[in-house]
């Protein structure tokens, strides 16, 4: 257990991003209640996470990692659930099959509701309210009883986390995930993708490959690994009062876990020194994210690792990156060098997303999917350098056909944006882009491994 920490020691810390609560009998009112409901995950699962995450930092497995970019209470429902899972699910056996490697699958889902913002509020036609930092503060609606930081909505937040977590263990172990369904995991609107095309062909040959197996003797009911799936659930631990609730003791080995998630990140804006959040994460046992981006320097890097992982055991810890297309070759091999010089075991994560945010002529936010694929050539470029392992990445996404970010197989032009723009934050890769993207991955991880071969020759 970490010295001299409690659940609540981040409280004597520097704690940015949290809501200004106006009613502070009713935030305590709030949290006591959801002391008293059960964990969302459990202690056992969190380690099984970081035993598969040391699989990835020895570069024996890959992660993907990827989901909403704020859930919501309006867009609550299970086939929204299910579309995201079938498409991590179709990921997945992308890069399984294409890399021999295995894939830990992480979403961010049940629990990724706060959101950090640049400004503590926003003025529209003159009217100054509180920004809107996610469902399980306030209502992204701009009224002042909205945008009125609301502790009931952590409440809210914990049951439908509740209610997913349910649904996503159901498609995980009760058959959804079988790899004899890989044909009927692809969404129907993708019909127009090539990608479609291609995912289908790779599923082909998984078909032929089961049969064959089947044929051995090998199959579903043999092994049941070929009909279930490992799933993770992850979030940013933003919102502190809800993270300490959800802090619980395990009764086997009497260290603290954050039951709200299997593995929780420190976002670009909450890791910097005397930081509440880096107090909270560094006395739970969970694995841990860091975001790093542009501001970040080598030697703070080291000390948040330093404080996080004094221990440095392997897959506790998952950097990261967040550069930007332009700017990932010239300042990641500076973070690379000085983490393998000291020897910390982490995991190299890309999150193409967070740098290559512009706004279109239209006055809608997206992405450029371009600009995304550039990043993540980048991102394997410094590892093949480096000679380290790309291990994962980071992906704002979703499984409906959303026209969010620009670009990709199936063009998403400026002016379709405003066809199906839902998100309510940061802009998404569609089901076809985010498929178009795992088959690129599976390109980089193919030459990462022959690079390895020739090495070892």
């Amino acid at each position: 257990m970490a010295a001299n920490w409690a659940p609540d020691s981040w409280t004597r810390a520097d704690a940015r991003q949290q809501p200004d609560y106006p009613d502070a009998a009713a935030l305590t009112a709030a949290t006591d209640t959801i002391r008293s409901f059960p964990p969302l995950v459990f202690a056992g699962e969190a380690r099984n996470l970081t035993g598969a995450l040391a699989e990835v930092a020895a570069g024996k497995a890959f992660l993907l990692q990827g989901g909403d970019c704020a859930e919501s209470f309006a867009e609550f429902h299970p086939n929204n659930i299910r579309d995201t899972f079938r498409v991590i699910l179709q990921m997945a056996v992308v890069l399984t099959y294409a890399s021999k490697l295995p894939v830990v699958k992480v979403g961010r889902m049940a629990g990724q509701f706060a959101k950090p913002r640049s400004t503590p509020t926003e003025t529209i036609d003159g009217e100054e309210l509180p920004s809107y930092r996610g469902d399980n503060v306030n209502d992204i609606a701009f009224t002042p009883a909205g945008r009125a930081p609301d502790p009931e909505r952590m409440i809210r937040g914990y049951n439908q986390s509740a209610a997913t977590l349910n649904l996503l263990r159901a498609f995980a172990q009760g058959g959804y995930a079988n790899l004899q369904e890989v044909h009927r995991w692809t969404h129907d609107f993708m019909g127009r993708s090539p990608w479609a095309k291609k995912y289908t062909e790779t599923a082909d040959r998984i078909g032929d490959a089961l049969e064959f197996m089947a044929a051995c003797g090998i199959d579903p009911e043999t092994v049941p690994q070929l009909a279930q799936t490992s799933f993770y659930t992850s979030h940013e631990a933003l919102l502190l009062p809800y993270e300490q609730a959800m802090a619980r003791e395990d009764s086997l080995t009497g260290d603290w876990y954050d039951t709200s998630a299997h593995m929780l990140w420190i976002g670009d804006r909450t890791r910097f020194v005397g930081s509440a959040h880096v107090e909270f994460l560094r006395g739970i046992g969970n694995p841990i994210g860091v975001k790093c981006g542009p501001s970040l320097e080598p030697d703070a890097l080291l000390a948040l690792l330093d404080t996080l992982n004094p221990a440095r055991q392997p897959g506790r810890m998952t950097l990261i990156t967040r550069y930007g297309h332009d700017k990932i070759e010239a300042a990641l091999p500076r973070l690379v060098r000085a983490v393998t010089r000291e020897g910390h075991p982490v995991v190299w994560s890309c999150d193409p997303m967070h740098g290559n945010v512009i706004k279109a002529a239209n006055g809608y936010k997206t992405r450029p999917f371009d600009r995304i694929l550039a990043e993540v050539r980048g991102f394997f470029a410094v590892h093949r350098a480096e000679g380290t392992h790309a291990g994962g990445i980071h992906a704002e996404m979703t499984g409906q056909n959303v026209t969010e970010c620009t670009g990709g197989a199936v063009d998403v032009t400026e002016q379709s944006l405003a066809d199906r723009y839902h998100t309510h934050c940061d802009p998404r890769l569609n089901a076809g882009q985010s498929l178009e993207l795992a088959f690129l991955l599976a390109e980089m991880l193919n030459a990462e491994m022959a690079e390895r071969k020739k090495a070892a020759a």
